[in-house]
């Protein structure tokens, strides 16, 4: 890159940051997040509770050079971010549950053609409209599971604004690292919550960009899906000067349709295992007090801050408690909760969250203690006391 090339990119990089201390809504975090990770383009339509991430998208990318479009509905919206995604953009769309799900044959459309993309998905109570102002946590599965057939995938669970800005600037990476669609599952209470938020300065926001050819245009064919050892193919964008095809039917490694089961069998087993083999390097957690702990409480998000203030009360009362965060639920850090079961002291595990059971089934797969379940259908957090008294039981 010639140097003044490489300076206006710098110079980008700095103003699209706004290093510093800032007192910040979760959604204007998560925005500023996907700006300072190098987003591009966003795509999207307005929704409760994620709109002001939109809207504070909308006052800021156009400024840095970026694209902002409201698309007529989020079907549109999310063939818009897959279309500016392979023309080399990092792009980014923000929704709730209603809109994610009219999402969901889209999303199973990038992780098909491996096109790196992020959404971000502010719970709401539901199903259908719901209660559109208040919490839910109730998509959790439809993240992992919501479109059809089998995939792999990645979804981060912010529990603080601080977190909606470095847990964005992640997902931009780990999109681009693994060609995969990316979700940031918040929910209300954390995208609507003010809280301080550091942003670094340009220079340390850690930006991973994606594998591109090893041989330039011509030289020889390009195989749009030929993965390399990580089982990750390198990526050529439309407009590089390459011959790029791609397609959601079952393909070959030029990315044209091979219809037989036994390409369709090799084809989908990469795509789970790109990332379950990178699993240990994805997965995200926080703990405490587990390294005596008999009874482990499991939780996410706006729950987790619920859970964090009774884990320590109920240790403070001289309980063997423990806490274990999950920072992502997908892939599910099951190696650990694992270990601590394989431990032989905890004997019962708590999960608090704000649907009635989605993270507890989880848990229930990778072991026979006894899983004791908080739940509410949404609407309103889990008091501390609420889980505290579990804990006491």
């Amino acid at each position: 890159m010639p140097d003044s090339a490489a300076a206006k990119v710098r110079t980008n990089q700095e103003q699209r940051v706004l290093t510093g201390t800032h007192f910040m809504l979760g959604d204007h975090a998560c925005a500023e997040g996907a700006l300072a990770a190098g987003m591009d383009f966003f795509g999207g339509y307005p929704i409760t509770p994620s709109t002001e991430i939109a809207e504070h998208i909308a006052r800021r990318l156009p400024a840095l050079g970026g694209r902002f479009v409201q698309m007529e509905d989020e079907l549109g919206s999310m063939a818009a971010i897959i279309g500016a995604s392979a023309a080399g953009a990092r792009s980014f769309t923000a929704t709730s549950g209603p809109g994610f799900s009219l999402m969901m044959e889209n999303i199973g459309l990038a992780a098909m053609l491996e096109v790196p993309c992020v959404v971000a998905d502010v719970m709401r109570a539901s199903p259908s409209t719901g209660l559109p102002t208040m919490v839910g946590q109730s998509d959790i599965l439809q993240a992992r599971w919501g479109s059809h057939g089998d995939y792999g995938i990645i979804a981060y669970t912010p529990a603080s604004p601080q977190e909606c800005f470095d847990l964005t600037v992640r997902a931009f990476n780990a999109a681009d690292k693994y060609r995969v669609p990316v979700f940031i599952m918040m929910d209300e209470v954390v995208g609507h919550m003010t809280e301080r938020v550091i942003i670094p300065t340009a220079d340390e926001v850690p930006i991973i960009r994606r594998k591109g050819p090893r041989h330039p245009p011509g030289e020889k064919p390009f195989l749009s899906y030929e993965p390399d050892e990580d089982l990750i193919p390198p990526i050529a964008h439309a407009g590089d000067g390459y011959k790029v095809h791609m397609t959601g039917l079952t393909h070959d490694e030029r990315g044209y349709p091979a219809l037989t089961a036994e390409v369709h069998d090799k084809l989908i087993n990469r795509l789970v295992d790109k990332i379950r083999i990178n699993a240990a390097d994805i997965e995200m957690y926080e703990e405490f007090g587990t390294e005596d702990a008999d009874t482990i409480v499991i939780s996410f998000g706006c729950t987790a801050r619920s859970a964090r203030q009774a884990v320590n009360q109920a240790r403070a009362e001289g309980m063997k408690c423990g806490f274990l965060r999950l920072m992502t639920v997908w892939p599910f850090p099951e190696t650990r909760i694992r270990e601590l079961i394989k431990g032989g002291k905890v004997k019962r595990f708590i999960v608090p969250e704000i649907n009635l059971g989605q993270l507890r089934r989880e848990i229930e797969r990778l072991t026979q203690l006894p899983v004791l379940r908080l739940n509410h259908a949404g609407g309103t957090m889990p008091v501390p006391n609420a889980i505290l008294e579990l804990i006491r039981s």
